[in-house]
This record gives structure tokens, C-alpha cells and sequence, in this order.
């Protein structure tokens, strides 16, 4: 189907592939993987042949139908059924021609051919497709022009779904979709009859559907089979194997060189010691895999407040006069870790508005106590941020009574080192952009956290620091996201919104998943409700963070002392380091110093202890973590 052969491709100074080469059968499911920046998406557009290669080729089947998602959303008058329906120039062609043809041959091979390509079917698949990706049939019916852009992306989707090339292209479709959306099209994926290649940072939606992993690095594609935990498996042993081939080549390395560097003057060895030199210069040296992992997440802890956090009795929220949701009546307590499920369009972010206080109730009353601090996560907010401005100069302002070492602290908390705290914003890739404002959301220390789409620009190892951080922060958490994966991983209960208000689900998403298909006629309903083994693992869950509580907070004391007295030590070598103690310009200056080196040995064995304490802490929490569920 594909073949990719010695692949070279620079974008401006960047160059993305250097001799990478793979080879993908007819009807592969491909995950294709890889850091942000890496060249995904531009690996797809080389492929569709929107891009030309500067050397190497790719070699397409002749009579193979490559398709991608249209890069701009489509517009106009025309009815989102029949957008679709139009992707297929060749159906719109042969019905207009039967609609005019006169000749009795031609009408019966154009309808030998309509016949051929199931045109019958055609506006009832199309249809199908729709609905799966939200659309009913009122919405179907509708111009395209009365809908948003991420709605007019699905409907750009939903017309390369109905077309069925021979290999699809898929370039982190979920980002336009909402959890509904992203559920239908894993089950639609599952059953495609032909090829893909899928692009995402969506975990669940790698392990379900493709069947092999295309992993890009350092300009090269190495393929693995299976889904993307089998690929993370993998290539944990392959770095495992490389680093141990790699030590022990540079143990190898030292030795001859000791050698050499003893008997290379010596007349008697001076000849082994030339070959010995030819064998270091032969030595081809191992590769390390540099990981680059993402920087981990975490958040602040928060001052502990009395249940409930929230009340919502008999509230009514909604805009201009006119209510989106009635009739709540819910709770929220420390700890609780709730997930919003819901098309989009029912009003899950207005009900994330409402809690976070950036809408106020048309009708009932919220109770909250005092000193409740919230924080609020909303991808539009990177519009808010600052181009000209670091990420240091964001937090200052959010915090201007803080000292330096303490801001950057809480920059450094979310991955961002000295240097990233200091570039302008306007620098800043999406997962940065991001991460900057997850930071400045927990700058206060909120109790409550309200999270609208946060892994939206996350990397799949940014995502599951994200999933680590949610699951150590000792505060409470409602949760809107379209990565299943994260729900799964940090939800312990489901509300669901939808007819106007928000209810607890009685469910799993498995559940959940399974009324969804059956409403939207891509699976069966499931019927009985069974207690498995998902459920009683978000159960085991949250009963696996109230004992890593007292670890976590050992750990975090450690490391807290810890940073003290390397504080400490700091500025006892600044003050050894002055010349006035040893040039007589202050008196006892010996003596002064003598006093600084006993205090400064006494700070080593203390720093030294701590450390001890540290590693120990958080060894004992990482062992009750890997026995958690």
C-alpha cells in the first residue's frame, strides 16, 4: 500500500527526516507517534503528496485512494447532509447525468455504475456518519454556515468517513470532537475495512484501534506492533538494552584508554598501546535513546476546608434571561473527583462557568464556605495570555508578594526551567501555553479545580503527568475532557448533562459508551448493568489516595527541608567565598572562617541525612503506588 524509502525533509533550518523509511500494508491501522514538533503532520501531508520529499521517495499503490480531513473547515449554504454526499464527485456526477441522459445505453451503465458504488445507500451512510459525530437529523437538515468551525471540522470528518479511501489520514481528529464524538469514532475505526494512519495523543483511542505503532525520532520511523502500551513496553527494554550496551561500551572505552594512557611512552608497550588507540578510534559508539520525557505536574496543596465545598440547591444558570440548565441540585465535597459527560452544546462548560463563579445563578442559591478557592482551566484562556510577557512576568503578577526563588518554584512545578520561564509567551508551543496556564489556574492553592478540556496541546507523557498530578492533588476536581483515558484515570463518579439539567450517572463510561452507540446506532445498548472491574478499580482508586495521603505529605516535608538547607548552604559558600575573610579587611576574619567551614561540614551531614529521608519518603510512595490500582 505505502512504501517510504530513505525520506529526507527539512522545514526552514529543521530537519525533520533523515533516511526514515517504513513500509505500511494494505489495510494496516497505523498509530503514528512521536514528541510535538517531531513531524507528524507533516509525514501526513508528504504523504496525501501535499508536500514533495527534498530526497528519498514514497511509493503509493497506483490504484489507491489516499484521503486526509480537509485542512480548513467548509462552509456555505448548502445542508450538512448534502456537504457530505458532495464529497463524492463521482455519485453527484453520474445523478446529475442520469437526470438528463437520453441515450438507453448510457442510462444503463450510468446506473450499472450507481448500482456498483451502492448509491442507494448513499444519503443513509452518510446520515449514519452524521449522527454519529452529533449530528441529528434537525442538524443534518441545517446550513452549514449555522453551525461553529469545530462543527463544520466534524462535518469536513464525517465527509472523508463517508468517502472510505484505501488509506485515511487522521491528524488528531478528537481535538474537534467531545468524549461522545471521540467514543463513536473509536467504535467506527474499529470496523473500518481499510488502512489508516492515526495521529493523536489520545492513549485509549491508540490501544483500541490501530494495530501497529509508527514511531517518529530524530528524523527516523521505527515500527512496532500492537497498540501503543504494547509500543511503550517495547521500547522501555529496547532503552533498557541500549543504556546497558551503552555502559558497558564506555567501561570498555576506559580501560584501553588507561592503558593507553600508562604505556603509550613506554618503548616495550608503545605498539600495543598505537593498536590500542586504532581500536578506540574503530568503535562505533552506541546511541543512548534520549526520552525527553515531559516535566511532571504538580499542584500546590491546598489549605483543607469542611464539606461540602459546593451546594447547589434548586439553581437555574443559563445567558440573557434564557436558562441552559435547571432544576441542580448537587454537592461537591473534598476529594470528589467528578467527570462532566455530555454532548457538546448541553451545557457542560456553561455548568463549569457556574461553579467556577464566572456566571451567576438566575434562580436558587449556591453555598460555599468562605475561604473556598477555585480554579478555573479553559483552553480559550491562552488567548488572555500575554505575547510580549514570560511566563515568570504571568506569575508575578499573580503572585506580587511572593520572593523570585518561590515564583519560579511554582513555574518549575509545571516543567518550566529557568530558561523557559524566561522566554515570551509568543515562543511557547500549545502544550506550553497550556502547562503556563495550569500553573497560574493553581497559583492560589485552590481546593477545587475546574478543568474544561486541559489536555487539549498535551503529549501523550504530558497527559499522563497530568493524570499523576490530579491524582496526588488533596482537593477536589470536576473534569471535562474528551480523552477517555484521563476520565477513566482520575474520575471516581460521572455526572451527566443533558434535557436541561446535570444528574449523577449510574454507570461506568463503559456504560455509558454503550447507550451512547445504541442512541446513535453504533452498537448495542449492553442492557444490564454489571458491577466489572472497571468500576471497582475507580473505587479501589480512591481509596488508594486516602493511604498515600500521610506518604505524600512525608515526602513532601523531605523535600521541603531539604530545599531549606540546600538554601543554607548557598549562602554559606557565598560567605567563604568573600575575600575580606582572609585579606585582614575585617577582624577575626580567620576565625570568622573557621566558624563558617565547622557550620558548613555540620549543614553537609544534615543536607546528607535529609537526603536519605527524601529518598526513603519517596521510595515508600512510589512502592504504594505501584500496589495501588
Amino acid at each position: 500500500m505505502l512504501q517510504i524509502n530513505d525520506l529526507v525533509y527539512r522545514a526552514g533550518d529543521r530537519l525533520l527526516f533523515d533516511g526514515a523509511s517504513a513500509f505500511i500494508p494494505a489495510g494496516a491501522k497505523v498509530g503514528l507517534v512521536g514528541r510535538n514538533g517531531a513531524g507528524k503532520s507533516t509525514l501526513l501531508a508528504l504523504v496525501e503528496g501535499r508536500l514533495a520529499p527534498e530526497a528519498g521517495r514514497i511509493v503509493r499503490h497506483p490504484r489507491a485512494r489516499v484521503l486526509a480531513v480537509a485542512q480548513e473547515a467548509p462552509a456555505g449554504e448548502r445542508t450538512v447532509l448534502d456537504t457530505v454526499l458532495d464529497a463524492d464527485s463521482e455519485l453527484r456526477r453520474l445523478e446529475a447525468e442520469a437526470r438528463t441522459a437520453s441515450d438507453p445505453q448510457r442510462i444503463a451503465e450510468i446506473h450499472t455504475r450507481l448500482a456498483d458504488i451502492d448509491a442507494h445507500s448513499a444519503p443513509a451512510r452518510a446520515a449514519a456518519i452524521l449522527a454519529g459525530l452529533g449530528f441529528d437529523s434537525e442538524a443534518q437538515g441545517r446550513p452549514l454556515d449555522s453551525f461553529s468551525g469545530g462543527w463544520r471540522m466534524r462535518v469536513a470528518l464525517a465527509a472523508v468517513l463517508f468517502l472510505a479511501p484505501d488509506l485515511l489520514l487522521l491528524d488528531e481528529p478528537s481535538n474537534y470532537l467531545d468524549l461522545e464524538g471521540v467514543l463513536w469514532l473509536e467504535s467506527h475505526l474499529r470496523t473500518y475495512r481499510h488502512g489508516f494512519i492515526l495521529v493523536s495523543h489520545d492513549r485509549s483511542l491508540l490501544n483500541s484501534v490501530v494495530d501497529r505503532i509508527l514511531h517518529l525520532e530524530n528524523g527516523r520511523l521505527r515500527d512496532y506492533a500492537g497498540g501503543y502500551d504494547a509500543f511503550e513496553r517495547a521500547r522501555a527494554a529496547e532503552i533498557e538494552r541500549l543504556g546497558a550496551m551503552k555502559a558497558r561500551q564506555e567501561a570498555e572505552r576506559r580501560r584501553i584508554q588507561a592503558f593507553v594512557d600508562r604505556f603509550r611512552y613506554k618503548a616495550s608497550k608503545a605498539r600495543q598501546a598505537q593498536s590500542r588507540l586504532k581500536m578506540l578510534a574503530r568503535m562505533k559508539p552506541v546511541l543512548g535513546v534520549v526520552e525527553g520525557r515531559s516535566p511532571a505536574i504538580r499542584f500546590p496543596k491546598p489549605e483543607p476546608l469542611s464539606p461540602p465545598l459546593v451546594a447547589l440547591e434548586k439553581v437555574a444558570v443559563g445567558y440573557d434571561g434564557t436558562p441552559v440548565l435547571r432544576r441542580l441540585d448537587l454537592r461537591i465535597d473534598p476529594e470528589d473527583r467528578i467527570a462532566l459527560l455530555g454532548a457538546n452544546g448541553n451545557g457542560k462548560s456553561t455548568f463549569a462557568k457556574l461553579l467556577a463563579r464566572r456566571l451567576a445563578p438566575m434562580a436558587g442559591r449556591i453555598v460555599a464556605p468562605p475561604k473556598l478557592r477555585i480554579g478555573y482551566f479553559a483552553q480559550h484562556q491562552a488567548d488572555e495570555l500575554r505575547a510580549d510577557r514570560t511566563p515568570y512576568d504571568h506569575m508575578r503578577a499573580r503572585l506580587p508578594d511572593l520572593a523570585e526563588s518561590k515564583v519560579r518554584a511554582r513555574l518549575g512545578a509545571f516543567g518550566f526551567s529557568a530558561d523557559a520561564a524566561d522566554r515570551p509567551v509568543t515562543t511557547l508551543s500549545g502544550g506550553e501555553k497550556a502547562r503556563l496556564l495550569l500553573a497560574l489556574m493553581a497559583a492560589s492553592a485552590p481546593q477545587l479545580l475546574i478543568l474544561d478540556e486541559p489536555s487539549n496541546h498535551l503529549d501523550i507523557d504530558s497527559r499522563e503527568a497530568l493524570i499523576q498530578a490530579l491524582n496526588d492533588f488533596e482537593g477536589a476536581v470536576i473534569l471535562i475532557s474528551h480523552d477517555r483515558r484521563l476520565v477513566e484515570a482520575t474520575a471516581d463518579r460521572l455526572w451527566q448533562v443533558a434535557a436541561g439539567t446535570v444528574r449523577p450517572f449510574a454507570g461506568d463510561l463503559d456504560d455509558y459508551r454503550r447507550e451512547l452507540l445504541a442512541a446513535r446506532g453504533g452498537g448495542n445498548g449492553g442492557g444490564v448493568k454489571e458491577e466489572n472491574a472497571r468500576r471497582r478499580l475507580r473505587r479501589e482508586s480512591a481509596a488508594a489516595r486516602a493511604r498515600l495521603a500521610p506518604l505524600q505529605k512525608a515526602a513532601s516535608d523531605a523535600e521541603e527541608r531539604l530545599g531549606a538547607l540546600q538554601e543554607k548552604a548557598a549562602r554559606l559558600a557565598t560567605a567563604l567565598a568573600s575575600p575580606a575573610l582572609y585579606d585582614g579587611s575585617i577582624a577575626d576574619g580567620a576565625a570568622k572562617a573557621a566558624r563558617l567551614r565547622q557550620e558548613q561540614a555540620r549543614l553537609a551531614r544534615e543536607i546528607a541525612e535529609t537526603e536519605e529521608t527524601w529518598i526513603a519518603a519517596h521510595e515508600s510512595l512510589e512502592r504504594a503506588r505501584e500496589e495501588a490500582p
